[in-house]
């Protein structure tokens, strides 16, 4: 546990403080304080609009989430998540901490993510399981210049000043490469209490995947992966190249995904997916189940980006059908090869654009509502997925958040609320990006039609 006043008398060269929430995005948004204004943000909290987690993806207010006018625009409390407090290397003399907001009677504020996760780990509790998680990252590093059409491109080798414009994947070469800013980053991982683990070339140009530790703490685990994706692109542009976990930001590369591994332990720590031999336990098949039967209805949650449905493309290394298989990379839901004790489930769904917070809340929910109900996935399946008649998963956001808007799984283990709030934040998202008219439509119809 940090203790706040030895953590300023340990560096008593603070001079700021970022505090900050993470919005219905995934966005990090909060404020900058002097250090002096540190002891009452640690004592009581500071006060923040319930409005700052419902806004779009440029940060403006969404009306239709009704928690503008229809409340007064009135504040909640946020308070410093427990260990959060860390110096941020990349930036002099600055110190930073996340926050959860809640009620001025203290009740959890229904519209903070972390919350959201939070009610989900819970129903665990009450079962007395204990949700066992890990996340896997993808990103591009980037040059900090566009190319000469506005778009974005691989960056230059700081040793070679040659620009990688193939995959190289698995390549120690193309880490040695970058290896300032990639063990940038795992200094700063370490330093912010971050478990980061190995770090490998991936399927496009500049592509990484960090893989963090599993944790038996779901919260934990969603703060590890939001702090890490802040850590990524503050060291890059320390390093003069800029970073994204945008779903798919080359159309003809792989996109960047966030696959969650995870297990369920019992009360005498037992994992209760680990069966006699590799094709695991009943609760195994149960938990499944329940991730087949609602991928759909949160599908808006893992792919919330007009973007993101970009990803989803037969051979690009994301799944397209709902479907589970054993050590099978073209599935929806792949049960790695491991050790019987390490049965776990890894979903492959959601893009590097999820809010980590709702991803891996969707899944437990899925999960749980599996096991409780005892829910059968039907038999695992093989070879190219791709190519099967397996139910496929929605291909367009409309699609998405159509099923996200009337489903009774969302409103139950979401509550109403936030389903309500989510959706209202998309739909101001998609009616402004359906308005745009693209640089591609002018140079294929303005001047010949």
């Amino acid at each position: 546990m940090i203790d706040p006043k030895q953590f300023f008398a340990d560096n008593p060269d603070v001079e700021t403080l970022e505090a900050f929430v993470v919005d219905v995005s995934g966005i990090l948004r909060g404020k900058k304080m002097p250090r002096q204004n540190a002891d009452k943000l640690f004592k009581g909290g500071v006060r923040m609009p319930r409005s700052a987690f419902a806004v779009d993806i440029w940060g403006q207010d969404v009306p239709a989430a009704q928690l503008i006018i229809e409340t007064g625009d009135n504040d909640g409390v946020c308070y410093p998540v427990k260990n959060s407090l860390r110096m941020v290397p990349w930036l002099k003399n600055t110190a930073q901490v996340m926050l959860t907001m809640k009620e001025p009677d203290g009740r959890p504020f229904f519209g903070d993510s972390r919350q959201v996760l939070k009610k989900i780990v819970g129903l665990y509790a009450k079962k007395g399981w204990t949700p066992v998680v890990a996340a896997e990252l993808e990103f591009y590093l980037l040059d900090a210049q566009m190319d000469e059409r506005g778009n974005p491109q691989p960056p230059l080798s700081p040793r070679s000043g040659k620009r990688s414009n193939a995959a190289h994947l698995f390549s120690i070469s193309e880490i040695t490469e970058f290896d300032n800013v990639l063990g940038g980053i795992s200094k700063a991982c370490d330093m912010q209490g971050i478990p980061a683990d190995a770090c490998i070339s991936e399927n496009g140009p500049g592509q990484y995947e960090i893989n963090l530790y599993h944790v038996p703490d779901a919260l934990a685990a969603a703060d590890h992966a939001t702090l890490m994706k802040r850590v990524v692109r503050g060291v890059a542009r320390k390093h003069g190249f800029d970073a994204t976990f945008m779903a798919k930001p080359y159309g003809n590369e792989a996109g960047n995904g966030m696959h969650v591994h995870f297990s369920v332990l019992d009360k005498k720590g037992k994992n209760i997916f680990a069966g006699k031999d590799y094709k695991g336990s009943p609760a195994l098949r149960h938990a499944l189940g329940g991730l087949l039967k609602h991928m759909g209805d949160t599908t808006a949650i893992f792919a919330p980006n007009f973007n993101s449905y970009r990803r989803f493309a037969v051979g690009s290394h994301a799944p397209t059908a709902v479907a589970w298989g054993y050590d099978n990379r073209t599935a929806a839901c792949r049960v790695p090869a491991a050790d019987i004790d390490a049965t776990r489930i890894e979903h492959r769904v959601a893009g590097g654009d999820t809010n980590p917070y709702l991803c891996i809340a969707a899944i437990l929910a899925a999960a749980y509502d599996g096991l409780v109900n005892q829910l059968d996935p039907g038999p695992p399946a093989s070879g190219n997925i791709y190519n099967s008649k397996a139910k496929r998963l929605p291909n367009a956001w409309e699609t998405a958040l159509e099923l996200f808007e009337g489903s009774k799984f969302i409103k139950k283990y979401f509550g109403e609320n936030y389903q309500r709030m989510y959706l209202a934040c998309k739909l101001q998202e998609q009616d402004i990006i359906d308005r745009q008219v693209s640089s591609l439509e002018y140079d294929t119809y303005l001047r010949d039609i």
